[in-house]
């Protein structure tokens, strides 16, 4: 577990997901060297994999704790790495507020 983030805010999350979105997509031309997003963009694909199943679990002992601040950071965690992920194959969020929206009608 990382450090807990301090003073916290509510914000807008389609603000927050666009613009970490844009960011990671900006990291492809990046050195891996100096970049952990840009290594999770191009190294090899299961570390990126583990990496995603580790958050997930780690949101899960969180909940299993009941403990706020730390579900809200792992959560952090867990949808960065997702958004990643969509990231590396080519999946953008339109795309997934497509397949989001379908599933609610």
């Amino acid at each position: 577990m990382g450090v807990r983030t301090a003073n916290v805010q509510d914000g807008n999350i389609g603000e927050t997901l666009t613009g970490l979105a844009e960011v990671i997509h900006g990291r492809r031309d990046a050195s891996p060297q100096e970049s952990y997003t840009a290594r999770l963009l191009t190294d090899v694909e299961d570390e990126l994999l583990k990496k995603l199943a580790e958050e997930a679990s780690e949101v899960i002992m969180a909940c299993k704790d009941n403990d706020h601040d730390h579900i809200r950071y792992e959560a952090g965690d867990l949808v960065y790495h997702l958004l990643v992920t969509l990231e590396r194959y080519g999946i953008t969020l339109d795309e997934l507020a497509g397949e989001l929206n379908a599933r609610r009608h």
